[in-house]
């Protein structure tokens, strides 16, 4: 049974958020200097630039924080998957012209070299989703 997604339309998240975001989808509830020491060696970003996208993302409602002491602890509204599957479709639809997965399967599996494994591993996908 396929879980059921919020009624609430999904934040749009930029590049830059989405690294930030998978910190927290990681780890979360984070102090924002939790998240900025995670992101240390990943990016080479000030703090006040990881403070900047925090706090974006709370004013779009992907995150929610709560004070605590000197310190904003933040935690994900929305769920990862469920981005995921919103910035995929938008996706599909801009590169290939319809929120379908048909073409760009079909552009991927005739121009790439597969091995059995990952064909094997499609097939079980397609035939789980085949069967729900």
């Amino acid at each position: 049974m396929r879980k059921k997604t919020s009624a609430k339309p999904l934040p749009a998240i930029t590049e830059a958020e989405w690294i930030v975001m998978r910190v927290l989808w990681e780890s979360a509830p984070m102090t924002a200097n939790a998240v900025v020491a995670a992101l240390e060696g990943q990016s080479d970003w000030k703090p006040k630039t990881i403070h900047t996208l925090l706090r974006r993302l709370a004013d779009k409602g992907a995150l929610s924080y709560e004070k605590e002491g000197r310190e904003f602890v933040f935690t994900p509204q929305v769920e990862a998957a469920d981005c995921q599957l919103a910035e995929g479709r938008t996706f599909l639809d801009r590169i290939f012209g319809a929120p379908s997965l048909a073409p760009m399967l079909t552009a991927f599996v005739e121009r790439e070299a597969l091995s059995a494994k990952e064909i094997e591993e499609l097939k079980r996908i397609l035939n789980e989703a085949g069967r729900k």
